[in-house]
């Protein structure tokens, strides 16, 4: 998903040549990511003999959470440094994902982020 969200890919090719993972595994991996509405699978249209797969909304609602999920790995899990970056397109500045209070506009820290259930949960019987 980062490949297509963040580079733009869209082949089966270009995902394998990026990834290194074998034909078996990628083809399971953009099948999973069709059959749960990430990605939608299409005939290219200056190749009409391969298909490409395009993040739907669903998909690119994931931008985020990739982004927060890339700094987690970039701090417990990658000892050679981070293997991306992620940058403004328009002004070459880095890009991090921040949580924000919408009541007082502060970002609050971690230890004050509490879960609460919502009115709308119903009880199951």
């Amino acid at each position: 998903m980062r490949d297509a969200l963040f580079r733009g890919m869209t082949r089966f090719s270009d995902f394998q040549r990026s990834l290194g993972l074998a034909s078996n595994v990628l083809a399971k991996r953009l099948d999973g990511f069709v059959e749960n509405g990430l990605m939608e699978q299409r005939v290219h249209p200056e190749h009409p003999d391969q298909q490409e797969y395009v993040p739907t909304d669903k998909g690119r609602d994931l931008k985020p959470v990739v982004l927060a999920l890339t700094a987690w790995g970039d701090r417990w899990a990658a000892p050679n440094g981070p293997p991306v970056t992620f940058e403004h397109e328009g002004c070459g500045g880095k890009v991090e994902a921040h949580l924000l209070c919408l009541k007082c506009g502060r970002s609050p820290d971690l230890a004050h982020v509490v879960a609460k259930p919502t009115r709308s949960r119903r009880r199951r019987s």
